[in-house]
């Protein structure tokens, strides 16, 4: 199983969004996990890795598991861990590896292509309380087949 991390930074009523050439859909920067990481130290290098930026101060927001079905069986599957922080320093890079950066206000987020699931995920980041645990059960092509959602309150 795969570990990912991701981090939402959210500077006032704006937050940072990576746009991923492959499908063209927006998603907060982060990346897989190396051996021997914490989930917060996956998520903290990768944001900067993708962004430049160092985030401070991220709080677990989200523990998510991406379940890929075809044919009813299970074909693959990860754990996401997403963060959240408002606090940041550094210089944002003029071009990602991973994509286009951009300042995305906060309402203009529910507009944009993303997975059905990440949808869930960033409202739940932005507004919601406590960590949000969800499952995801995707086909191969990312169309959204179920999932469940259980906040902690």
């Amino acid at each position: 199983m795969q570990r990912v991390t991701n981090c939402v930074l959210v500077d006032g009523d704006e937050v940072l969004l990576l746009q991923k050439p492959r499908r063209g859909w927006w998603v907060a920067p982060g990346g897989k996990m190396e051996a021997g990481e914490t989930i917060k130290e996956a998520a903290v290098r990768e944001f900067r890795e993708e962004t430049g930026l160092h985030v401070e101060g991220a709080e677990l927001k989200a523990v998510c598991s991406m379940v890929i079905i075809e044919q009813d069986e299970i074909i693959s599957e990860w754990m996401m861990f997403t963060f959240s922080a408002s606090n940041h320093h550094g210089q944002l890079l003029k071009q990602s590896p991973e994509g286009i950066l951009n300042w995305t206000e906060k309402d203009d987020i529910k507009q944009l292509p993303m997975a059905e699931g990440d949808h869930y995920v960033m409202e739940h980041v932005l507004n919601g309380e406590g960590v949000l645990y969800a499952t995801f059960h995707y086909t191969p092509e990312f169309k959204l087949l179920s999932y469940r959602l259980d906040p902690s309150q």
